[in-house]
């Protein structure tokens, strides 16, 4: 890992020259994914130039997480701010149609994504990413909200790969052990929604990326309607990973 995290330092430092600013901004879930982007950051950038901000859910987001978010900033000399974003939430109970799950959840994703830019255009800086591979290949993820970033720091590492930079870093156990969740829900967890666990997910998403035919992964013992899934939630989310097309004159 030692490799990977040089590498990774010595792109965000030079990110940051080229774009002509010092100061990032990064959203703190109390989860692997923040916990590693945050680390990177201040190894990168230094803790005077990054700050974090919390912003839970009450009632929904977990008072673990909170507290893990707190404690690894501290702990990193970060200065952070903590902003629930309940009171924040749009009434579409107004508007002449009934949001669905979907569009519920997706909005408290935006609305992070809102505070976020807000405190980047007030101070300057950029916004970091902390979606990784996995979740960018399968779409995993709410466009304008959290997928919202100037830079993805850790969007070329797979979900097993952030464990492994995780660990050789020392981010805390009890952040590294958690279930993967998003809590834009009550009990949701990533690999409950996704129908596999990142390691399985991880390895076909691999093989896929190889050029591995679907037949072939179904033949080495990976379940075909699991295979299909995937496929499916790469097509369907390609969107996701491209700019707005602009359509041809």
């Amino acid at each position: 890992m030692e490799k990977t995290y040089k590498n990774l330092i010595k792109g965000l430092r030079s990110y940051f020259k080229k774009a002509g600013f010092h100061k990032a901004v990064v959203g703190l879930s109390g989860g692997i994914d923040s916990a590693v982007t945050l680390k990177l950051a201040v190894d990168a950038l230094g803790s005077a130039n990054v700050t974090g901000l919390i912003l839970p859910e009450l009632g929904l987001s977990s008072e673990e997480n909170i507290i893990h978010a707190k404690r690894l900033a501290e702990t990193l000399e970060v200065k952070y701010y903590y902003q629930p974003i309940n009171s924040t939430f749009i009434d579409f109970n107004i508007a002449p149609w009934k949001p669905t799950r979907l569009a519920k959840m997706n909005t408290k994703a935006r609305i992070r994504a809102i505070f976020l830019y807000n405190f980047a255009n007030t101070h300057n800086a950029l916004v970091l990413g902390t979606s990784n591979k996995s979740e960018i290949l399968l779409g995993y993820g709410t466009k304008y909200g959290d997928l919202a970033a100037d830079i993805e720091v850790i969007g070329n590492l797979y979900k097993t790969q952030v464990y492994a930079l995780a660990e050789y870093l020392g981010i805390p156990q009890a952040i590294i052990e958690k279930k993967p969740t998003a809590e834009l829900e009550t009990g949701q967890t990533d690999e409950g929604e996704l129908g596999a666990t990142y390691r399985v997910l991880d390895e076909i998403l691999k093989k896929l990326q190889r050029k591995n035919k679907p037949e072939e992964l179904i033949e080495a013992g990976y379940p075909r309607a699991l295979i299909e899934q995937i496929i499916k939630r790469i097509k369907a989310n390609a969107h996701k990973r491209e700019m707005p097309p602009c359509l041809n004159l």
